[in-house]
C-alpha cells in the first residue's frame, strides 16, 4: 500500500507542477464540461475532463501494476 500511496502522491504532484500547459491545451474547457454563470454566481462541472483524466489514470496504473 505505501507504493501505491508514493506513485499516486507522484502522480498528482506531476499534474499540479503541468497544469498551466494542460490548461493551455484545452483540459479543463473541454466539450461536455458543464459550465453555468449567472450575475453573482458560478458553477462549474468537468464531466468530460474527469473521463478524461479518469482514463489516462487508469492506463498509467495498469501500465505500472501489470505482471
Amino acid at each position: 500500500m505505501g507504493r501505491t500511496l508514493v506513485i499516486l502522491g507522484l502522480v498528482i504532484l506531476l499534474v499540479g507542477l503541468l497544469w498551466p500547459w494542460l490548461q493551455k491545451i484545452g483540459l479543463g474547457r473541454l466539450p461536455g464540461d458543464i459550465v453555468i454563470e449567472r450575475e453573482n454566481f458560478r458553477f462549474y462541472f468537468p464531466v468530460t475532463t474527469s473521463i478524461v483524466i479518469s482514463l489516462l489514470l487508469s492506463l498509467l496504473f495498469w501500465l505500472f501494476f501489470r505482471r
